[in-house]
């Protein structure tokens, strides 16, 4: 690394931290606002977060304002996304879950009003789509992984997002089909 520049694109892969957190607005979203520091299963801990938040503004936002607040923040997190992935050296950092965030308000936007009951299924499907990755998920999922020594552009960012939407759809599918067949 040159003195005051940037990491090099070939850095060793730095861990998330919450002094790296803490240092950059973007760090900041695409951590979770701290879920995705979790030492266990941060993409779960970032969806719980995910539903906590939804609960919290819910009340407060029609469904006009989510659209809005989903396109904002899909734009928003694409940008942070990518920031805090070239930051830590990987494509994919484990501890960035605003894909989680994202995809979890989407799936409880379209579901609400829900019970519990609902919401809790839905919470199990998006994470058993989003963790296992079945079909259309990795196939997502691998779009656009960076080859081995490249640096993560906005690709592998906007890739972030993607798998995470994908697992939103499939998990939203289920649901449908679900309630379908019951009644």
């Amino acid at each position: 690394m040159a003195a005051g520049g940037p990491p090099s694109s070939s850095a060793v892969p730095r861990r998330a931290s919450a002094r790296l957190m803490w240092s950059h607005p973007a760090h900041l979203i695409s951590l979770g606002f701290g879920s995705g520091l979790s030492p266990v299963a941060p993409g779960t801990a970032g969806t719980l977060w995910a539903w906590l938040a939804f609960a919290v503004l819910n009340p407060w936002l029609t469904p006009l304002a989510w659209g809005g607040v989903l396109a904002v923040g899909t734009l928003v997190g694409w940008w942070a996304c990518t920031r805090t992935a070239r930051a830590l050296g990987t494509a994919d950092p484990g501890a960035v879950v605003w894909d989680e965030v994202l995809a979890f308000w989407a799936v409880l936007w379209l579901v609400t009003p829900a019970g519990f009951s609902t919401q809790l299924a839905a919470f199990v499907l998006f994470r058993f789509f989003d963790a296992v990755k079945p079909g259309p998920v990795a196939w997502a999922d691998g779009l656009f992984k960076s080859r081995s020594g490249q640096p993560p552009g906005w690709a592998q960012g906007f890739g972030i997002l993607l798998d995470d939407a994908v697992a939103a759809l499939c998990a939203l599918l289920v649901l449908a089909l679900a309630r379908v067949l019951v009644g």
